[in-house]
């Protein structure tokens, strides 16, 4: 471990071998997936899209499951990421307590999705599929998988969210770059995406219709598996390296952290900061866990807690989680992966249980203090990101004025430097 600048940084000999699985230490067992007449699926029937792998660890009974070699290999190209004090954020808020970012946007793909997609990918490629289909909403998940399939020498289809599409146009540039075929959601390609824009030919698109959308290609080829940036089991699994890395980093400093907060959509980001510390949390440890979640798409604070699918053609099982509804259009705000009617098993069993907690954040909040960090910390945060900031900087806020100072730990979960136009569209003051 060194400290430079501020930045807590690990070795490569430091880099966790291991994620950590917190199945079986929910107080409340997940419900089983269910079939749209109630029965449940066994895990084989997944077997059409996921290979046999991933589809054990998404019901993994282990709470440590071994990271390959080959997937560590290539986490050390970038991991572990350094944990950096915002010192300049702290003067210029004029608060006492410490904040921390753990700074995920210096992966390939310029976020954290690449966490899981490179591990994916590898599973995918030892299984001897040689395609895979994905949806994509701001670009960040699409943008790492297509880094993740050209590392593991696999073909990619990439279905983007329509109006992320027109907002981040390099994103597809880069995804193209990197050999993927990208096509803008709703498309004519799948009956999901027609029935779609029969509906209405101007739609903006929606995450849940692009789910729809791989999910039906991968079940339609026998070459072609289905991959996910968010919402199941493993792959909260996989993003377990966030949280690992920063329990790893604060003790090296002799710190606990009081709050941990990430931005959230469909709950990889989040869960891959706060699981690893959910041990703590049931053993009374009074940490914090809060998902930021984006005022235009409450999920966690305004949606249902009950069985849903996750995408809005119901091609996929029935899940346990708070859900604005599979068919639940968002408005066309900036931060596109968080666009998401629903949100992880795991994260809505967290907060079901009173493990964790969610708090919405406006968009102008969110640019407001991602155009504060610019100014101090001379980082350009992704909107999806500026949301856990904003929520950090109100608590830290929070407890100066209550006179208890604490230590604050957020996600920067990617740079916005493909999302200049949601910076250059925000009305000014």
């Amino acid at each position: 471990m060194t400290i430079v600048d501020n930045s807590i940084t690990l070795s490569k000999s430091e880099l966790p071998q291991k994620w950590r699985n917190i199945l079986p230490l929910l107080p409340t067992p997940l419900g089983p997936y269910r079939a749209p007449d109630g029965s449940d699926i066994p895990p084989a029937a997944l077997g059409a899209i996921f290979p046999a792998q991933l589809i054990d660890q998404e019901f993994s009974p282990s709470e440590w499951v071994d990271i390959p070699e080959p997937v560590l290999e290539a986490y050390a190209r970038w991991r572990p990421t350094p944990l950096v004090r915002a010192r300049s954020l702290e003067a210029a808020l004029k608060v006492r307590s410490k904040i921390y970012f753990k700074n995920e946007s210096l992966s390939p793909s310029g976020s954290h999705k690449s966490n899981t997609a490179l591990a994916q990918a590898y599973y995918n490629q030892a299984a001897g599929i040689a395609r895979l289909a994905t949806e994509t909403g701001a670009g960040q998940w699409g943008t790492a998988l297509s880094i993740a399939a050209r590392h593991f020498n696999l073909a990619i289809r990439v279905y983007m969210v329509k109006v992320s599409l027109e907002q981040k146009p390099y994103r597809k540039t880069i995804m193209s770059l990197m050999g993927a075929e990208v096509l803008s959601s709703p498309s004519q390609l799948t009956q999901a995406g027609r029935a779609a824009l029969a509906q209405d030919p101007q739609t903006p698109g929606s995450l849940g219709l692009a789910i729809s959308e791989a999910v039906e290609e991968a079940a339609s080829r026998p070459d072609t598996n289905y991959s996910l940036g968010s919402v199941l089991n493993h792959v909260l699994l996989h993003q377990t390296i966030i949280g690992l890395e920063v329990k790893k980093q604060l003790a090296s400093i002799g710190q606990k952290p009081d709050y941990l907060i990430a931005c959230h959509g469909g709950g990889s980001n989040f869960g891959g900061l706060v699981c690893p510390f959910v041990p703590e949390v049931l053993a009374g440890e009074k940490i914090q866990l809060l998902a930021a979640e984006p005022a235009a798409c409450p999920s966690l604070t305004q949606g249902v807690y009950g069985y849903d699918y996750g995408d809005m053609a119901k091609l996929t099982p029935l899940m346990p989680m708070y859900s604005l509804g599979a068919d639940f259009v968002p408005p066309a705000i900036h931060a596109g992966g968080l666009r998401y009617h629903g949100a992880s098993p795991i994260v809505s069993a967290l907060i079901k249980d009173g493990l964790a907690k969610a708090e919405t954040v406006t968009a102008m909040e969110a640019f407001n203090r991602a155009k504060l960090f610019a100014n101090t910390e001379y980082l350009v945060p992704a909107p999806e990101s500026s949301h856990a900031l904003a929520l950090t900087c109100q608590k830290a806020l929070d407890l100066e004025e209550a006179g208890t100072p604490g230590v604050l730990v957020f996600v920067l979960s990617g740079h916005g430097l493909l999302d200049l136009a949601a910076y250059e569209a925000a009305p000014r003051p």
